[in-house]
């Protein structure tokens, strides 16, 4: 402005355009999703937030920021649903969390199993010891025996008979759950007191949100409620749990909510992960829109994992931490737990639907993989970053090169993985050279931050191998050679 100062003609945009600015949090955080009710040890019963909290060291050791507990609240009783989501429940079933809501209490209640309001904001203050956040979910549903249906009956739709129909999403159909009436002739009222349910977790220390089918509820409402919670707490973050059409997922980015979950969860091979990460990385999409990657959830345990065993939880964990900035996993991910209901991407004897205990350091685990990729994303900025990611060539198919640099060139990652989870594959791969700011004869050292192997390269072409059961990725540093600290630890 003050080069050009010439303003012959000068207009000025008629309309005055909003910016939010969010914390570095929505775009840079390694997620842990815990099933609350799975952190104990005895077979039968459920865990309470005071035995979640003795997992925070090894979850803290692990390398994540953010703890995501599924729903906190009382189930309803109602049309509980039974182990591996039977229509009919024994005495002993504790149901599903997502069917919020009994007689102890709704959407701003603790479930009596976990303990009490006292004990969730102490494990609040428990992660942030440990340097951790914790994110709620956030889910619009009720149980038939949620306080609000019998207080406010006219946020509801009710048949003919007297009943409620249950809510669906097809073709999954939930008989424990109803859908409130976002246009009901108290809207205004239903609305306020779903915000007020934000703020009311807001108070107890919570700053981040994974919204549950959000698709499912009126763009308006997302406006106005985000918009209302960030006018009173700029820091709060919300992720849309919205596995569902482009332009919706598009919609409610542009809407508010800070990150998004996408089809990275179904994208397998070379060519469709290029175009998808092109798309979210390269075109106006960056702007508004935030990937999230998770490569599993409590309701989607994908066919490539199913399939693929433990060389494919390392394939698709490598690739969510350095392809996004901002990822998660879903417990179990780390134990390779691939036991599916037969024909289906769901999980068998799930926890949402049953007691279960994990042997968190059984045998064939990738703990140590997760946390030597986190080091790597908290110890290098460019893995900090989403839209800067570059695709390079590699001579085969199965495999995917691709770099994350600063603008300086002082932090620049390169990463090949291998996408078959059965054989090895080796090829070509070729750097960037003049990208990288380097000619075709000046060396530069090359660290593989997986291994800690150190290398000395000159040129752009490079062979590499990839073995899925022992190698199934690398994550190289490169350093031009006259900028290497060879007094330095780590080199």
């Amino acid at each position: 402005m003050e080069r050009w100062t010439e303003r012959a003609s000068v207009c000025r945009y008629d309309q005055e355009l909003e910016l939010f600015v969010d914390r570095i949090g929505a775009r840079y955080a390694a997620w842990y999703e815990m099933f609350h009710r799975s952190q104990g040890t005895e077979p039968g019963k459920g865990s309470t937030l005071r035995e979640c909290e003795r997992r925070l060291p090894e979850i803290r050791d692990l390398g994540f920021d953010v703890i995501y507990f599924v729903p906190v609240h009382p189930i309803g009783r109602m049309h509980r649903k039974g182990p591996n989501n039977a229509l009919t429940s024994g005495p002993g079933d504790p149901g599903s969390p997502y069917a919020i809501g009994a007689v102890e209490g709704g959407h701003t209640a603790i479930n009596p199993e976990l303990g009490t309001l006292e004990d969730f904001r102490h494990f609040v203050h428990a992660a942030a010891a440990h340097g951790m956040e914790v994110a709620l979910d956030f889910a619009i549903q009720c149980a038939p025996d949620h306080p609000w249906i019998r207080e406010h009956p006219e946020w509801f739709k009710f048949r003919p008979d007297g009943t409620i129909k249950y809510a669906e999403n097809p073709p999954k159909k939930y008989q424990d759950i109803v859908n409130v009436d976002f246009y009901n002739p108290d809207a205004q009222g239903l609305w306020q007191a779903l915000l007020d349910v934000v703020l009311f977790w807001v108070a107890q220390g919570v700053h981040i949100f994974r919204v549950d089918n959000p698709h499912t509820k009126p763009l308006p409402f997302w406006e106005w409620m985000i918009r209302e919670v960030r006018r009173q707490h700029p820091q709060v973050i919300f992720l849309a749990e919205a596995f569902t059409r482009p332009p919706m997922m598009k919609m409610l980015a542009k809407v508010g909510f800070s990150q998004s979950y996408t089809y990275f969860t179904w994208r397998n091979f070379k060519w469709e992960l290029t175009e998808y990460l092109i798309e979210l990385t390269q075109t106006e999409v960056a702007e508004y829109m935030r990937p999230n990657f998770f490569p599993n959830t409590p309701d989607i345990l994908p066919e490539f994992l199913q399939k693929g065993g433990r060389p494919a939880f390392m394939i698709r964990f490598v690739l969510a931490a350095t392809l996004s900035s901002v990822y998660g996993i879903y417990n179990g991910f780390e134990l390779c737990e691939n036991t599916a209901v037969p024909g289906k991407e769901e999980y068998l004897n799930s926890e949402k639907y049953d007691y279960k205990v994990w042997d968190w350091d059984r045998p064939g685990n990738i703990k140590d993989l997760i946390a030597t990729v986190n080091r790597a994303r908290r110890e290098n900025p460019a893995l900090q970053e989403l839209t800067t990611l570059r695709f390079h060539p590699a001579h085969d198919e199965n495999i995917l090169f691709y770099s994350k640099m600063t603008a300086t060139r002082a932090n620049m990652i390169f990463i090949a993985v291998t996408l078959d989870p059965f054989d090895a594959h080796e090829c070509v791969i070729e750097m960037p050279l003049a990208d990288m700011g380097l000619g075709e004869h000046d060396n530069y050292a090359v660290e593989e931050l997986i291994s800690g192997a150190k290398h000395l390269w000159s040129g752009a072409h490079h062979r590499i191998r990839l073995d899925p059961h022992t190698t199934p990725a690398m994550i190289l540093r490169v350093i031009p050679w006259h900028h290497v600290d060879f007094q330095s630890p780590s080199w």
